[in-house]
């Protein structure tokens, strides 16, 4: 059966790579550009405290705590929150090296690694995380994700065959991770796509539309999935995603449609039939209706942007 937030990675072209190293000791203090994508961290040894624009107070992070950050906001690491921060552009030799070692001593470490996602659908991912996670060592996934870190430091150190693939692979082990611990430590979400594909009673009826999003699903096929009358169905679906069950299917064909379009050279009515349209024309009216735009003009958009 179709794992629903996995559906959402692949729709988003979530990859995650990792991207340096910080080692530091004594008395130091970095600060940090907004970052331009989501970015997460791990410490591997010692302790720093963390300070995030927009957030009420530091935060002390000791060895196997990890962290993201998913709104670009500056922030700053350091060895005490009092010290004047340096750049982070120094340190890191203006952005041309991808580690650094500052302050006297090696009593502190940190990998940190960011993900890319695809423009036409990354907000998917993005519009539903908070600016900060934090999932400390103590947590039901500290155990995976200490080992993942673990991990990380013997393919750098080792220069083993495939260190470059395996890292990236662990990489994307410990953001999926650090996604695990949000969702099993955040309160109740907000109406919307996450509250939906974490709905236990929702999951049969969202199993149906992400599986075969081209069929012509009724409410009452869904409904029945889930093990509801119409009216409690479409009551319920309406109070977790924050539409109606036949809104979301259509949005989420017009996801895959975007999907489609920028990424491969499918012909837009072999799109439209996929999506259970029965002309281009419809699927055209009903693709422009929801982006703004014709099909072929966001493909070729895209296809300009590319260039």
């Amino acid at each position: 059966m179709p794992d629903l937030f996995s559906d959402l990675l692949t729709l988003a072209n979530a990859q995650s790579v990792i991207t340096g190293a910080l080692d530091a000791g004594g008395a130091w203090a970095i600060r940090f550009p907004p970052p331009d994508m989501i970015k997460f961290f791990g410490v591997v040894r010692g302790q720093c405290w963390l300070r995030v624009e927009g957030e009420p107070a530091a935060l002390l992070l000791t060895a196997g705590d990890v962290f993201l950050l998913s709104a670009p906001r500056a922030f700053t690491l350091a060895s005490d929150p009092a010290l004047e921060p340096v750049d982070a552009l120094a340190v890191f030799r203006n952005g041309v090296s991808p580690s650094a070692r500052v302050g006297d001593g090696d009593d502190f470490q940190l990998l940190g690694g960011h993900v890319e996602l695809a423009p036409a659908s990354g907000d998917l991912l993005t519009a539903v995380l908070p600016p900060l996670v934090v999932a400390r060592a103590g947590s039901p996934h500290a155990a995976m994700s200490h080992w993942v870190l673990a991990q990380l430091v013997q393919e750098r150190t080792a220069e083993l065959p495939g260190a470059g693939v395996a890292s990236t692979q662990l990489a994307h082990l410990l953001f999926i991770h650090i996604l695990r611990a949000h969702l099993a430590q955040a309160g109740p979400f907000a109406p919307g796509r996450l509250r939906a594909i974490t709905d236990r009673q929702l999951a049969p009826a969202l199993r149906l539309i992400h599986g075969e999003p081209g069929r012509s699903w009724r409410l009452h096929d869904l409904a029945k999935a889930a093990g509801m009358s119409r009216t409690t169905f479409a009551t319920h679906f309406r109070a977790a995603a924050g539409v109606p069950p036949l809104t979301y299917l259509t949005e989420w064909r017009m996801r895959l449609a975007r999907k489609a379009l920028a990424e491969g050279n499918a012909p837009v009515s072999a799109i439209a039939y996929s999506l259970g349209y029965t002309s281009e024309s419809a699927f055209s009216h009903a693709f422009k209706r929801s982006t703004g735009l014709a099909p072929k003009r966001l493909r070729d958009a895209g296809a300009a942007t590319a260039v």
